[in-house]
């Protein structure tokens, strides 16, 4: 059991701003480079959301099923998968709206911030549940993107793919998230154990699972990659991610370069970081792979090491909540 107080002062200190209970919101480095005009996310650059609107937050600050190797995130926060005292949508998201602003209240001041962006991010209109822990853990998950979408902000939210009952209950309830991620990093099961060291037993059956209800469900659906040279980008294991991704049959696929930032550098170092080339090279294989589904290098994004497959280049930008 963790002591979530000290916890909490800690993620403060980090630039987070806890919410209620369960959640937080910290400002993502690309909303400050959006609000100074240096960059946008390549959220922006691929979908047309804008990282000056975004809010990143989690509904889920402490509770994730797995420990993944790869995670930039202190895992020794992380707490079995129960979610307890957990607060409604409502008062997360007007909680996060004024967290957010509050984070960003030092851009008025700055003369190189574009007040026109800043005046705007007063009201965040995406957010993406995405900041910690695992979104499908919290209790009101389909409420709260329900409420986003009444309140006309789009959500993205990033799954382990660990709770496929949890999506079957969203697309039945009509509350499935704008776009919805699956964090895909290893082709097959030993892999996979290895790398996710999940608490749940039968972690590689019910990511499976989600695997086959991903093709069904009826929103934007994107396969999330993060690679490590010399791990999970192995040539040899190609065939077994192809099968994978054919059998989820997700509308985009983002293959992104791991970054040995935060408490990831205590597991893995800069030397195995790929490079934008060597992603590049990766995605054209994997493409090659998919070549009978339709697949293709739609776009990329050097700065965040990340190539964007898809069918349709047409479909890249969200055109309606």
């Amino acid at each position: 059991m963790i002591n979530k107080e000290k916890a909490k002062k800690n993620l403060e200190k980090q630039g987070y701003r806890v919410v209620g209970n369960n959640s937080a919101v910290k400002i993502c480095n690309w909303t400050k480079k959006s609000l100074t005009d240096k960059g946008v996310c390549y959220k922006e650059k691929f979908y047309g959301i804008k990282s000056h609107l975004c809010a990143q937050i989690s509904c889920t600050l402490f509770n994730c099923q797995n420990k993944c190797i790869h995670c930039w995130r202190d895992l020794n926060y992380t707490e079995e998968p129960k979610l307890d005292n957990f607060d409604n949508p409502q008062k997360i998201i007007n909680e996060s709206i004024l967290a957010q602003r509050k984070l960003i209240e030092g851009f008025k001041g700055n003369s190189k911030t574009n007040l026109k962006k800043f005046e705007e991010a007063q009201e965040p209109m995406q957010f993406a549940i995405s900041l910690t822990g695992e979104p499908t853990l919290y209790p009101k998950l389909g409420e709260f993107i329900n409420e986003l979408r009444k309140l006309g902000k789009t959500s993205f939210v990033v799954t382990n793919g660990l709770s496929p009952e949890v999506l079957k209950k969203l697309s039945n309830d009509g509350n499935l998230p704008t776009q919805l991620y699956l964090s895909m990093n290893a082709p097959n099961e030993e892999l996979f154990l290895k790398w996710h060291r999940s608490s749940v037993k039968d972690a590689w059956k019910k990511f499976n699972e989600s695997l086959e209800l991903f093709s069904e469900l009826k929103t934007r659906k994107v396969i999330r990659m993060t690679l490590v040279k010399g791990r999970n980008m192995l040539d040899s294991q190609l065939d077994e991610y192809c099968k994978m991704i054919k059998k989820a049959s997700p509308d985009f696929i983002e293959v992104k370069g791991y970054m040995s930032v935060g408490y990831a550098r205590e597991r893995m170092g800069y030397e195995e970081m790929p490079n934008f080339e060597e992603i590049k090279e990766y995605a054209e294989k994997i493409v090659d792979c998919l070549k009978s589904e339709g697949y293709k290098i739609l776009d990329d994004h050097e700065f965040s090491r990340v190539v964007l497959i898809g069918k349709d280049k047409d479909k890249m930008k969200i055109q309606k909540i």
